[in-house]
This record gives C-alpha cells, sequence and structure tokens, in this order.
C-alpha cells in the first residue's frame, strides 16, 4: 500500500535534508549505496550520521567527493543521461530528469539563455546530482504516493556562489518558487536551496498546513548549519492521508412559506417539482405569523433551473413570493446501477467518497412496484435489494 508524505518545511528545505529525513523515516541507506554504485560516479560516496539540533537528534546526510576531482560544468543532456543509467525504477527516474529540468528552466530564465546551452554550476555538481537522485530513490524506496508540502520559509540576506553574491532567494530559487506560498522568515541565511524547493515542488500536489493524517513515522533530516534559536532541520510525516472531502460546489436554494393551501394539494408539489429537475424537495411544519400552522417549502436545484421551477411554484400554489440565495455543499460522487432480486432488478444509488463506496440505497419506487406485483411487503424487498447491494452484487447496465 502506497503511503503519504507530509514535508514541514518550517526552517526551509535543501536536497541533502530531504535524503536526510528520508533516511531517518526509514528508507534503506543500503538501497541508496546501489543507486550511487549505477551512478557511475567513482569518486562520490555519502555518509549517515545522527546529529543534535537543539535538542532534536535528525539524520545528516552528506555526499563526499574527491576533492581532486575535476568538477565539469554539465549540460542538462549529461545529468539526463547519468539518471537514465542508474538503476531506479522508472518513475523515480522521470521524477529526478523532472526536477533537474525545472531548475534548467529557471537557471535558463535568470541567464537569458535556452536550456540546452545551460552550465550547471552548483546544481550540476556531484554532490548536487546525488541529492536529487537519492532523494528520489527514498522517496521510491518508501513507496510513497501523495505529497503535500507545507508554506516555505526560504530566509533572507545574501548567498555566494558562481556568479558572486547573490539575494535570498537566489534568483534561481525565487522563479522556482512561482506559484507556492513562501515567506522569508526571521533568518538571515538561505534557508532554502534551488535543489530544495525543486523537489518539493515536483513532488508535492498542494503546499499548506498540514492535512488530516495517521502518523507512522516522522523522520528528521539535518542541515548543516547551526542556528542560534532553532533546530535546522527538515520534518518529514509519513503515514496516511485522511479521504479528502469533495470539492465544494454550488447549488441553488429556493424556499416559501405557506399557511393557506390545503395541505393535500400541497403534497402533490414535491413530486411535480422533482420531475422538472429539482434535485431535492422537502416541506417543513413551522409555525408562523398569528400562530398560523404553516409549511417551509424548500427546493434544491441548479442555477439554470431556478426559474423554471420558481413559475411552477407560483402556478401550482399559494404563495406570493419565492426567496433564493446562492448556497456551498460538498456532494458525494454519484453512481448508479442495479441488483436483482428474486422478484426483478431493483437499480441502486452509489455514493462514493475517494473512490470508496459510502453510502448505497435502492429505488425505493421500485422496490414499492415489486412489492404490489407480487403481492409481498416493500421492507421484504427492499431489504433484499440493500443486502445484494451491501455484498456488491451488481449487474452491468
Amino acid at each position: 500500500m502506497k503511503k503519504d508524505l507530509y514535508l514541514d518545511c518550517f526552517c526551509g528545505i535543501s536536497g541533502d535534508m530531504t535524503v536526510g529525513a528520508l533516511i531517518d523515516a526509514g528508507a534503506d541507506p543500503t538501497y541508496l549505496l546501489d543507486v550511487v554504485a549505477s551512478m557511475n560516479l567513482s569518486d562520490a560516496s555519502f555518509d549517515v550520521d545522527k546529529v543534535n539540533k537543539k535538542g532534536i537528534t535528525a539524520t545528516h546526510f552528506k555526499v563526499q567527493v574527491d576533492p581532486n576531482a575535476p568538477q565539469p560544468h554539465r549540460h542538462l543532456s549529461h545529468i539526463i543521461k547519468i539518471i537514465e543509467e542508474t538503476n531506479l525504477d522508472d518513475q523515480a527516474k522521470a521524477k529526478a530528469i523532472a526536477t533537474f529540468e525545472r531548475i534548467g528552466a529557471a537557471e535558463a530564465s535568470v541567464h537569458g539563455i535556452p536550456v540546452e546551452k545551460v552550465h550547471f554550476h552548483e546544481v550540476g555538481a556531484i554532490d548536487s546530482i546525488m541529492d536529487i537522485v537519492l532523494a528520489n530513490a527514498a522517496l521510491s524506496n518508501l513507496n510513497v504516493g501523495r505529497v503535500i508540502c507545507s508554506p516555505l520559509t526560504v530566509g533572507s540576506g545574501t548567498v555566494k556562489c558562481d556568479h558572486g553574491i547573490m539575494p535570498v532567494p537566489a534568483p534561481a530559487t525565487a522563479l522556482l518558487l512561482s506559484g507556492i506560498p513562501w515567506s522569508a522568515g526571521d533568518v538571515a541565511f538561505e534557508l532554502a536551496t534551488p535543489t530544495g524547493v525543486a523537489l518539493a515542488k515536483e513532488w508535492s500536489e498542494s503546499f499548506g498546513p498540514a492535512p488530516e493524517m495517521t502518523t507512522d513515522v516522522v523522520g528528521y533530516g539535518a542541515g548543516t548549519r547551526d542556528l542560534s534559536d532553532r533546530a535546522n532541520v527538515l520534518r518529514v510525516f509519513l503515514g496516511n492521508f485522511k479521504p479528502a472531502l469533495p470539492a465544494m460546489e454550488s447549488i441553488t436554494l429556493l424556499e416559501t412559506n405557506i399557511d393557506d393551501m390545503n395541505p393535500e394539494l400541497l403534497a402533490q408539489i414535491p413530486a411535480l417539482l422533482l420531475e422538472a429537475n429539482a434535485k431535492d424537495v422537502f416541506i417543513t411544519p413551522v409555525l408562523g405569523k398569528k400562530g398560523r400552522l404553516s409549511h417551509l417549502m424548500t427546493v434544491l436545484t441548479d442555477e439554470a433551473h431556478a426559474a423554471s421551477l420558481a413559475r411552477l411554484l407560483f402556478e401550482n400554489t399559494s404563495t406570493l413570493g419565492i426567496r433564493t440565495r446562492q448556497e456551498q455543499r460538498w456532494a458525494l460522487t454519484r453512481k448508479r446501477t442495479h441488483v436483482v432480486t428474486p422478484w426483478g432488478s431493483v437499480p441502486i444509488k452509489i455514493g462514493q467518497l475517494d473512490g470508496e463506496d459510502t453510502s448505497v440505497s435502492p429505488e425505493f419506487e421500485v422496490c414499492r412496484n415489486l412489492a404490489q406485483s407480487n403481492k409481498i411487503s416493500v421492507k421484504t424487498v427492499y431489504e433484499s435489494a440493500l443486502l445484494a447491494a451491501l455484498k456488491k452484487e451488481y449487474m452491468d447496465d
């Protein structure tokens, strides 16, 4: 079963912090070593240590590179070739390549050149290649499906790079932050690197507060810098998100109070409105002015049918006025099928949340007609149809 991951970037995010946090959450370092071996980078390896950051034990991941080995300025095509030759699964390879393509597009925009001509300076160095490849390897090793990320704290001040002193967020990082929530925070250092931001953006389906979830493991990845007033760590929560509610939808509500109409005539109105595309109709007894017993009629519909339903109310009731308003609602995904009972086929209405059936309901009118035809109780037919539906004995339409 796939796991879900929440990235809690309260002190920023970088590539090495991400790998460290995923190892801390259970990713297998031996598997990551196998991935490194498949990269054919003979002058690179990594160390994993436990460190303490302001009272929090965290995993520090550090790439080890031979200081005497040359560091060529690689193009995107060179990096893609390295990734394609690894033993990563196809999905992890695709995510690693897409992460570098995000960074490449940002660098190209900053320098005003085609992405094919970008020299990946720090980003293209072996340690950054390993950060991105091993972060995706660790994600795959943990069998992570969905990822949600907190708003990013990126820091402030300046940072030194190959091109000189740059403001924080650095130009490429600033472009990568496009479309996601972030703030500088109150730390005058770089807290979010291009690699970290690109990984978060590539993986995450959304950015925001932690969702409702069941947590199996909490992992901490340590940053290199020690901060005076906080733990410089990336926190990750591994577990399962609770199913999300469906998106809100608009619905039009019509309502009117009726206190001077024969109840026998009023009782016929809901069927008339439902046949004219009302989604639901209900009547509520209320106490009206002068102590008169009244009925509140409520009609739910979509905006396109509101006017025609209002006309039907005017034509078929004694009302002199109809109130209307737009409201928001959550509505389950609807599915219709049918089951077979000993007395005939019965349509079934199914409500689904996150792809799972949460409610099933036989069509009452059909159950009643079958009961009358077979001279048995409606309850018998209804319960037979419901039992078949609960067993998922659905028939193809």
